[in-house]
């Protein structure tokens, strides 16, 4: 299993680690958008221009001030253009949630923004865009949601919502 870490210059690095030695670790669950950031995207250098760049920076800095030095994103830890990685992945996906110390959910489609009044459309609580999230229609929701013992929900501007038990 590989983590990420952040490095003493704010950049992050992918430490493989193999099964009895893994420590405590975040783990994101999200929906995935245009621009990923991928395995290869991380190993030479081109990550931090991809829109999904800020998912991986939300991940590393809340586990950070959860004092989890490593995080796991699916999107860049495995490398997919190996088959058989990525089939090991997948199958070992419901115990690598079950074993993360926290599980952030990141809603890239809900803000915890007040709009203004002069706005044209309906005042709109974050309350009613997490029901409506698209990250419930995922193949892989249900997995992420009971497996990990803590699940946090964020808004796409890294607010607490609140956690599986509060919402």
């Amino acid at each position: 299993m590989r983590l990420l870490q952040y490095n003493n210059d704010g950049d992050f690095s992918l430490i493989e680690f193999f099964e009895d030695n893994i420590p405590e670790y975040a783990i994101l669950s999200h929906k995935w958008g245009t621009e990923e950031v991928t395995f290869k995207d991380l190993t030479d250098g081109t990550s931090k221009v991809k829109a999904g760049y800020g998912k991986i920076h939300f991940c590393g800095e809340q586990a950070r001030r959860d004092g989890l030095e490593y995080f796991w994103l699916d999107t860049c830890c495995i490398d997919k253009s190996s088959s058989a990685e990525l089939s090991e992945a997948i199958n070992s996906m419901f115990r690598w949630y079950k074993k993360a110390a926290k599980c952030y959910v990141y809603l890239s489609d809900v803000s915890t923004l007040k709009r203004k009044a002069s706005d044209t459309f309906a005042e709109c609580t974050w309350e009613s865009a997490f029901r409506a999230s698209k990250w419930f229609t995922r193949g892989w929701t249900l997995q992420e949601l009971l497996a990990p013992r803590s699940v946090e929900f964020y808004s796409r501007e890294g607010k607490s919502l609140g956690n599986k038990r509060t919402l």
